[in-house]
Parts: C-alpha cells; sequence; structure tokens
C-alpha cells in the first residue's frame, strides 16, 4: 500500500518496521489483536494510517514505555520510542486491564 501511495523503498521499508513492531507488541504483550492500515488524503497531502488495538493488560507507565531502552520483556527497549520517531504523527491511548491503542500516520 505504501508503494501505491508514492513512498519512496526507504520509508516503505519504516512503515514495513512500523507495522511489525505494533504487531510484535500485541503479540507479545496482549496476545491478540488489530492492525488496521488504511491510506489518507487531506487536501493536497497523502499518507499512511496504521491504528494498532488490543483488549490486553494495558500499559502501566505510558511514559516509561515510550523511553528509549525500557522493556519489560527483556528486548532492547527501542520499539514504542523507534515506531514514534519513524512516524510524523504518533498517539497512544492505554487503560490498565482494558487495552491499548496506538495510531500512527505518515505523510508522502
Amino acid at each position: 500500500m505504501s508503494k501505491s501511495l508514492g513512498f519512496g523503498t526507504i520509508m516503505q521499508s519504516r512503515i514495513a518496521t512500523t507495522i511489525s513492531e505494533l504487531a510484535r507488541n500485541i503479540f507479545l504483550y496482549a496476545g491478540h489483536g488489530n492492525v488496521l492500515i488504511e491510506p489518507l488524503e487531506e487536501g493536497e497531502r497523502v499518507g499512511l494510517r496504521i491504528i494498532a488495538s488490543d483488549s490486553g493488560p494495558g500499559i502501566e507507565d505510558v511514559r516509561k514505555a515510550l523511553e528509549d531502552g525500557y522493556s519489560t520483556s527483556g528486548a532492547l527497549g527501542a520499539g514504542l520510542p523507534g515506531v514514534k520517531r519513524m512516524m510524523d504523527e504518533f498517539s497512544l491511548e492505554s487503560s490498565p486491564g482494558e487495552g491499548t491503542q496506538v495510531v500512527v500516520i505518515k505523510w508522502r
């Protein structure tokens, strides 16, 4: 989809990495969830929105989860901070016991 929207190969790779990281987080922490990928158009701007959501345990400390190097799974802790850096827009909502939703947008 990113190729059909005119993103270059490097950005296509970053988008794929973002999707992979968000899906991995769902798998590791929630067990199941959804990743929705949709094209965007706002006037002259073209972009891609990725929505990753789950109904898992939620994130206890969102601020800490967005710090480089922080991990509860023993990984490098580059996931969510890396996703945030690679995308143009990033939002994360999480409620302990109810789940998490991450919405990111990349504009071309």
